[in-house]
């Protein structure tokens, strides 16, 4: 699961003023009671923005996977491949 974080400033006292400070996203793994990762129940996204996200983060998971040399560029890159 995968997380957005957006953090923003604002002088004290002048709200219109704010302006995006910082952005990450934290990953989140499911874990058993002895430690070890689980499976979790698919996320179907609804909204444009969810399917967007949830499209850049397969992404992600691929590039990921090919950094670490677990997936070649050219393997399948579909879900059901993870």
């Amino acid at each position: 699961m995968e997380v957005f974080i957006d953090v923003w400033i604002e002088p004290r006292g002048l709200s219109n003023l704010r302006e995006k400070a910082n952005e990450a996203i934290y990953t989140f793994v499911a874990v058993d009671d002895t430690g070890k990762p689980t499976a979790v129940p698919p996320v179907a996204p609804e909204t444009e923005l969810e399917k967007a996200r949830y499209d850049a983060a397969l992404r992600r998971r691929q590039l990921s996977l090919i950094l670490a040399k677990k997936l070649s560029p050219d393997e399948d890159r579909t879900q059901s491949a993870f």
